[in-house]
């Protein structure tokens, strides 16, 4: 049973960088062809494009914090890991399933973000920071929830 425990806990770690790499790579694609519209037109390639590629990160590390919280509470603890494996896992596999489809949005969105700053001529970046704060807010909230929950 220790071991199922052990898996939920990574179960985190992987499900979440697996969506952030999903949010990544579809913020990172809008963003390299808007940089090859703007490069084709003779415009200024526009940074602000880095920051909406690179959100999707940030639920990585919020599973690895419940992953290094939970293992070092629990998963190296026989006398509360055993009778809570069942809880860790689900506790892992909960947080894992929120961060993989928060980054993973969080990412679409960039990707519409990039779009819209490009063809905008680089207005609305408030806006559209906001908009992937709210997916954003969803994996903390995964994070911060489930860790109190944390035998």
């Amino acid at each position: 049973m220790n071991f199922l425990g052990q898996l939920g806990l990574g179960l985190a770690l992987g499900l979440a960088a697996i969506g952030s790499a999903l949010g990544i790579g579809a913020a990172g694609r809008a963003a390299a062809g808007a940089w090859a519209k703007e490069a084709k037109a003779g415009k200024p390639l526009n940074f602000l494009y880095v920051a909406l590629t690179g959100m999707p990160l940030t639920q990585t590390i919020y599973a690895f914090l419940l992953l290094l919280v939970g293992l070092k509470a629990a998963a190296y603890s026989p006398d509360v890991l055993g009778p809570n494996a069942g809880a860790l896992f689900g506790i892992g596999l909960a947080c894992g399933l929120g961060e993989l489809f928060s980054a993973w949005m969080q990412g679409l969105i960039g990707a519409a973000a990039v779009r819209c700053m490009c063809e905008g001529e680089g207005k609305g970046f408030p806006f559209l920071i906001i908009a992937m704060g709210i997916a954003e807010t969803v994996g903390l909230l995964s994070f911060v929830f489930l860790w109190l929950m944390l035998p």
